[in-house]
C-alpha cells in the first residue's frame, strides 16, 4: 500500500481511539472536568503527563534542530528534561498539597488576592496560547506531508479532533486519551529509530548507535559523530560536536536558553495541573517519577534520531543531480517546506552552509495542489542552494532511510498524537482560566456546576479558533515558538510558586509586582526582537533565553517589595508551614 493509504488508516484508527476514549470518559461536574475528579492513578497520571509535555516539539522539532545546531541544540534536550526534575522535586508535590484546581487558584489563595489572581490567570492564558501555537503548526506539517493537503487545512482538522474530545472528557477525557497518545508517539518515535540504528550501526539500541560505528558504506568502520564532523566541516558548517562555534550561540546565550526551559518547564500551567488528578500527595510524588521515567524513553533517543537523520540527508542529496533525486526529496517540496534553487544552473543540489534565499520560501495554489516557488530576486552569494525546514526532520527521517510505508505512517501518527496531546491539556487550562478563575471566583460565585460547565466547553471552542489562527500564522518554527511559552512561564509563575512554597515572609505585594515586572519585560523583549527587528541588546541574550533574565527580575521585584511592605496575614503563613508539611502524604492530609 501506499504511504497514503498506510496514513488515513493510522491517522483512522488513532484517532476513532481518541474520541472513543473522550465519549466514554464524558464528565457532568466541574471537578472531572477540571481535574478529572482527583481519582487518576499515578501510573496513568504518568503516561498522560508525559504525553502531555512530551509536545510536537519534542515530537517533531526538537531532533530537528539537534540535527541542524549539533552541539547547541542539546539545550533543549537538557533544559527540558532538567525543568522536569525541578518541576518533580520542588514543586509537584507541595502543589497537589494545596489541592486546587489551577495554578491561579494557587497565586490567589496563597497571596490573598483577587488582583494576583487575576495577573496569574492572564499570564496562564497567555502562555497557553502561545504554547499552543507550536502545536497547531505541527499537525499542520503532518497533514500536509501524510495526507496531502496543505498546512492551514491540516491546522483546521487538528482544531476539530482536539476540540472534540476536549469539550467532551474535560480533564477525565484528555487523561485517558493522553495514555493513549503517548503510546503511540513513544511507539513512532522508537521503530524507526530502532530500524535505522540497525541499518547504519548494526545495533538496535538508538543510544548505543549514537556513540558506535558505521557498519555498511563509503564511511564503514568510522564512528558516527566523527563522521558527522567530516561532513559538516566539507560544507561550511561547524563541527557537528563542537560547543560555541564560531557564528553560533554564545555559552552566555546556551547558558540562559536551559536555565529558561528548566524554569519554564517548572511554570507550565497545564504540567502543573496534572498532578490535581491524582488522590494523594503520594500519588502526585509517584506519577512524577512514573512521568520522567517515561520522558526519559524519548529524550535519551532525540540525540540519535537527530544524527541518523543528519547523516543520511547529506549522503542522500548533497552533489546529486536534480532529475535523480530521491523521492522523499521531491514529496516535501510539495509540502513548502522544503525546496531548492539551481543557482549556478548546474542541475547539482548544492548543500552547504548558508541561507539559500532571501526569505522564506513559500507555496501558493489551491488546497491539495501547489503552485510556483516564491523566492526573491535577490540571492545570497554562497552556494547553498536548499531551504529545509527544521521540523521535517523527524517526519522524514523514514523516507530519508527507505523504511517501508508503514513505518512512515506510523511517525506521522505519532506526531499528530504528540501535538494533539499538549494542545488538548493547553485549551483545558485557557478554559479553566476563563470559566473557573476569572468568571466562577471573580465574577459569579453562585453559578452553578451546569453554567460553569457550558462556559467551560464553549471557552475550549474559543482557544481552539485562537489557536488555529497562531497555527496558521505562526510566529517561529514549532521548537522556537515553544521556547518562547517557556521563556513566559519561567519569568511569570515560577519564582512566584518556589517562593509561595518556601517563604512565608512573601506577600500580595511582591507577587504582583514580580510577576507583572517579569512577564512585560520578557513579552516587550521578544515582541521587539520577533516582529519589530529589535537587537538582543541584553547582553547578547537570545529571545529564546531572555525568559531567564525576566524569571530572575520577578525574583528580585517579589522579595524587594515583600521586605519593603506588611507581612502576609499569620493564617497565609499557617497555610504555607501547612504545605510544606513532610508527612503531608499521610491520610490526615490527603486533600
Amino acid at each position: 500500500m501506499s504511504i497514503l493509504d498506510w496514513t488515513y488508516i493510522m491517522v483512522g484508527v488513532t484517532f476513532t481511539l481518541y474520541l472513543s476514549i473522550a465519549w466514554i470518559s464524558m464528565v457532568k461536574t466541574t471537578k472531572g472536568f477540571y481535574v478529572a475528579g482527583g481519582g487518576v492513578s499515578p501510573l496513568a497520571n504518568g503516561m498522560a503527563t508525559a504525553a502531555d509535555w512530551m509536545s510536537a516539539a519534542s515530537f517533531i522539532s526538537m531532533a530537528g534542530l539537534i540535527s541542524f545546531m549539533g552541539y547547541t541544540g542539546s539545550i533543549y534536550l537538557l533544559g527540558w528534561t532538567g525543568g522536569y526534575v525541578l518541576l518533580a522535586l520542588l514543586l509537584a508535590p507541595y502543589l497537589r498539597k494545596f489541592g486546587k484546581f489551577t495554578v491561579p487558584d494557587f497565586v490567589g489563595d496563597r497571596y490573598y488576592s483577587n488582583t494576583a489572581r487575576f495577573i496569574a490567570l492572564i499570564c496562564a492564558i497567555f502562555i497557553s496560547f502561545t504554547y499552543v501555537a507550536g502545536q497547531m503548526r505541527g499537525v499542520g506539517i503532518v497533514f500536509s506531508r501524510f495526507l496531502e493537503v496543505d498546512v492551514n487545512t491540516g491546522v483546521l482538522i487538528g482544531m476539530a479532533i482536539v476540540f472534540l474530545y476536549a469539550s467532551l472528557g474535560g480533564m477525565k477525557g484528555i487523561t485517558y486519551t493522553q495514555v493513549a497518545q503517548y503510546s503511540v508517539l513513544i511507539i513512532a518515535y522508537l521503530v524507526p529509530a530502532i530500524a535505522i540504528s540497525l541499518k547504519i550501526t548494526g545495533t538496535p539500541i538508538p543510544q548505543l548507535g549514537f556513540g558506535g560505528v558505521i557498519a555498511e558504506g563509503v564511511d564503514n568502520g568510522k564512528y558516527l559523530l566523527e563522521t558527522l564532523n567530516r561532513l559538516n566541516v566539507e560544507l561550511g558548517f561547524a563541527e557537528y560536536t563542537k560547543p560555541f562555534a564560531e557564528g553560533g550561540k554564545s555559552m552566555l546565550d546556551v547558558f540562559c536558553i536551559t536555565l529558561a526551559l528548566m524554569v519554564g518547564t517548572a511554570g507550565l500551567p497545564h504540567v502543573i495541573v496534572r498532578f490535581y488528578t491524582v488522590p494523594n500527595v503520594r500519588g502526585a510524588r509517584l506519577s512524577a517519577g512514573y512521568a520522567l521515567l517515561f520522558i526519559a524513553v524519548l529524550y535519551t533517543t532525540a540525540p540519535a534520531v537527530a544524527s541518523f537523520s543528519r547523516y543520511n540527508m547529506i549522503n542522500s542529496i548533497s552533489n546529486v543531480s536534480y532529475d535523480k533525486s530521491p523521492a522523499w526529496f521531491k514529496n516535501w517540496e510539495q509540502t513548502g517546506l522544503m525546496a531548492w534553487v539551481d543557482k549556478n544552473h548546474d542541475s547539482i543540489i548544492n548543500y552547504r552552509s548558508g541561507k539559500p534565499f532571501i526569505g522564506k520560501p513559500q507555496f501558493t495554489g489551491e488546497t491539495g495542489s501547489y503552485g510556483q516557488l516564491i523566492v526573491s530576486n535577490t540571492l545570497t552569494d554562497n552556494d547553498n542552494e536548499i531551504y529545509i525546514d527544521r521540523d521535517i526532520m523527524v517526519l522524514a527521517n523514514p523516507e530519508i532511510a527507505n523504511l517501508p510505508n508503514w513505518v512512515i505512517a506510523l511517525v506521522a501518527a505519532g506526531g499528530l498524537a504528540a501535538a494533539l496531546s499538549t494542545a488538548s491539556g493547553l485549551l483545558l487550562v485557557i478554559s479553566s482560566s476563563i470559566s473557573h478563575d476569572f468568571y466562577y471566583r471573580l465574577i459569579n460565585r453562585n453559578a452553578s456546576e451546569k453554567q460553569r460547565l457550558l462556559l467551560g466547553r464553549i471557552m475550549i471552542g474559543f482557544a481552539v479558533c485562537v489557536a488555529g489562527y497562531f497555527g496558521i500564522h505562526p510566529p517561529g518554527f514549532v521548537a522556537q515558538v515553544v521556547a518562547f511559552a517557556f521563556g513566559l512561564a519561567a519569568s511569570s509563575f515560577f519564582p512566584i510558586l518556589f517562593l509561595g512554597i518556601f517563604s512565608k515572609r512573601t506577600n500580595r505585594e511582591g507577587a504582583i509586582c514580580g510577576m507583572s515586572a517579569g512577564i512585560l519585560f520578557t513579552i516587550i523583549y521578544i515582541i521587539n526582537i520577533k516582529f519589530f527587528g529589535g537587537t538582543t541588546w541584553c547582553l547578547g541574550i537570545s529571545a529564546e533565553g531572555i525568559g531567564s533574565v525576566g524569571m530572575l527580575l520577578n525574583l528580585v521585584v517579589t522579595i524587594v517589595v515583600s521586605l519593603l511592605t506588611t507581612p502576609p496575614p499569620q493564617e497565609v503563613q499557617d497555610m504555607v508551614d501547612n504545605i510544606r508539611f513532610p508527612r503531608g502524604a499521610g491520610a490526615h492530609f490527603n486533600n
